[in-house]
């Protein structure tokens, strides 16, 4: 077994020496000291943490792992490249930069920068199939997200809600299946738009070419033996016999590296099939060969009917400047820096927008990588495959590519998400269903109408609050959350409908463990309520105040304002028992532990 790599805090002082150090050197000291110190280093240049302890066995698993998932991102690129709606080699531009810029920000040893099926479909919606367009896009993007990274704004992401998420992902992974139908079955000149699609696709099923539609099932069912075979493998021990570890290894490279098996089988039956003179398949076609120039992204493209100029660019481009960066930070908003700025650099060697790819992560975890270091030996291989092997991707079969992105994407169709709210919170499934109908239609007012329906979902709660009412012989209301001014009016009927609108009126106690915060509003309600207990002639009295709340109640100096620290003493008050009194309205009244926080 590989020694883990470095934890990224190995050699640095603990927060508290380094916080005593500062403060012994005085201030101008301490800041220069902190933004020279190692752990300021190793925060804004990662690789600071791992690189000085780099060992020659990290070099050999990193190098495995790079190799794996090298093999797997080079057909996947492809493949992807379809789906975003460019040429084939676009994939392969925008499935290297990732790799090198994650080697010096990268705060995971697992996590592998690339195209994705979610972003290619993205990007295929808001770029018309133009590259032009979706280099831009890239560069748009990453600088939207680097300013999220610098600005700590990754809050903007809480508003999105799980169901939201997973209501989007399986739209996202039924589009994106379905769309590959028509290149699995041969169908060509079928439109992208999902429900004409589906509709032309059923309608001109008869067209389906069988060569294409066989081979198609056969990749996806060889993917499906070998990924089945990656997972059921049973684990190797150093006591084995050799024969039996060097069969063990050689099984797992065939089933990790499964992608790039299937599609060299497939160009491999297509090249036969060429050489014979007949071709039943639909190919890939000519991709560009050799690396991608660098040049700055276009802000501006000419075509037969004029200039189109970056603001008509960007207007075209529309809500895809706001979803692209944000679903490309959705899950792993952490090292938005390093994804803006591969999304920046990527642009001048003419990518398009790319993300964290859970596929290819899990694939370098199970290899053992160590470190971002692995991410160097993937991007070189795509390089490599620029420059020497884009002849040969030209009789890739198109359907062969379809069956790779199917059986990539349908594992992130969640069918377990709907029984699982199903039994925890149905309301939850109204965002979801919302959010995965109208994806179909528009990504963008998919998931604004599902975070709008989570939003006013937790509004409702927040202005209706669930109380907890317990009839004995006083009454107690307690509120089940905290109170805010929204939750005013709804509270103020709760207890005017059990308290004053019977007969006869009865005293109440306010139970308020749970209000840890209170606002102008809601003291002016509790005043009012207040003042309809003494018109009355019955009490309402209040119990567990937190100190916060306790100190606002004190300042606003409501009249007739009783608190008990324990619910039996304010029963035993209501009671008109003796041995119960309130607690005196002044602050010097208060139990000694809340008078200094009530001075603080």
């Amino acid at each position: 077994m590989s020694p883990a790599p470095p934890s990224p805090t190995v050699g640095m002082p603990s927060s508290v020496t380094a916080l005593g150090q500062a403060r012994s050197s005085g201030p101008g000291m301490a800041s220069s000291a902190c933004c020279c110190s190692p752990a300021a280093v190793q925060r804004r240049l990662p690789i600071m943490a791992w690189l000085p302890n780099y060992s020659l066995q990290w070099l050999k698993m990193d190098f495995i792992a790079g190799l794996s998932v090298g093999l797997t991102a080079i057909p996947q690129a492809l493949a992807y490249a379809e789906v975003a709606g460019l040429p084939p080699q676009y994939g392969l531009y925008s499935a290297f930069v990732g790799c090198f810029v994650y080697f010096f920000l990268g705060t995971s040893r697992d996590v592998t920068l690339g195209p994705t099926a979610i972003m290619s479909l993205l990007v295929s919606f808001y770029t018309f199939h133009e590259p032009a367009y979706a280099v831009l896009l890239a560069f748009l993007s990453g600088c939207i997200q680097l300013a999220m990274g610098v600005l700590h704004l990754g809050f903007l992401l809480d508003f999105i809600s799980c169901p939201v998420i997973k209501g989007f992902t399986s739209a996202a992974t039924v589009t994106i299946g379905f769309g590959q139908i028509k290149n699995l079955l041969g169908l060509q000149n079928i439109p992208r738009q999902f429900f004409l699609q589906v509709y032309h696709t059923f309608l001109r099923i008869a067209e389906t070419r069988v060569g294409d539609a066989v081979l198609g099932l056969v990749c996806m069912l060889l993917l499906l033996v070998l990924k089945l075979m990656r997972d059921h493998m049973p684990p190797v021990h150093p006591e084995m016999p050799l024969g039996v570890r060097l069969s063990h290894g050689l099984v797992w490279s065939a089933t990790t590296a499964r992608n790039a098996l299937v599609v060299s089988f497939a160009a491999l039956v297509a090249y036969s099939f060429e050489v014979t003179g007949y071709q039943p398949f639909i190919l890939t076609g000519e991709t560009a060969e050799g690396l991608p120039p660098v040049r700055t992204p276009p802000f501006s493209v000419t075509t037969a009917n004029g200039t189109i100029s970056f603001t008509e660019m960007v207007q075209d481009m529309g809500a895809g400047l706001a979803v692209v960066p944000l679903m490309g930070l959705l899950e792993s908003v952490a090292v938005a820096k390093a994804f803006g700025l591969t999304n920046v650099l990527g642009s001048f060697v003419s990518s398009y927008p790319v993300t964290g790819s859970f596929g290819r992560t899990a694939v370098n975890s199970q290899s053992g990588v160590c470190t971002p270091a692995g991410g160097l030996v993937t991007g070189v291989l795509v390089l490599l495959s620029l420059g020497y092997l884009t002849s040969l991707f030209y009789y890739i079969p198109k359907s062969a590519l379809a069956a790779i992105i199917i059986m990539a994407v349908a594992p992130l169709f969640d069918t377990k998400i709907f029984r699982t709210l199903w039994r925890v919170k149905r309301l939850d499934l109204l965002p979801l269903c919302v959010t995965f109908l109208l994806c179909f239609w528009e990504v963008q007012y998919g998931i604004l109408a599902g975070a709008l329906v989570s939003l006013l979902m937790l509004l409702h709660s927040a202005a209706r609050p669930e109380t907890k009412v317990s009839e004995g012989p006083v009454l107690v209301l307690q509120p089940a959350s905290g109170l805010s001014f929204p939750a005013m009016e709804a509270l103020r009927e709760e207890i005017l409908s059990r308290a004053l609108e019977v007969s006869p009126p009865r005293c109440l106690v306010l139970e308020c463990t749970h209000v840890c915060s209170i606002d102008y509003t809601v003291v002016l309600g509790l005043g009012e309520l207040l003042q309809d207990f003494q018109k009355q002639g019955v009490a309402l009295v209040f119990v567990g105040l937190q100190v916060p709340v306790l100190r606002v109640l004190l300042s606003a100096d409501l009249k007739g304002f009783q608190y008990f620290s324990t619910l039996e003493e304010a029963e035993k008050h209501l009671r008109q028992e003796p041995g119960a009194q309130p607690c005196n309205i002044r602050e010097d009244a208060v139990p000694d532990h809340k008078v200094a926080l009530l001075e603080a």
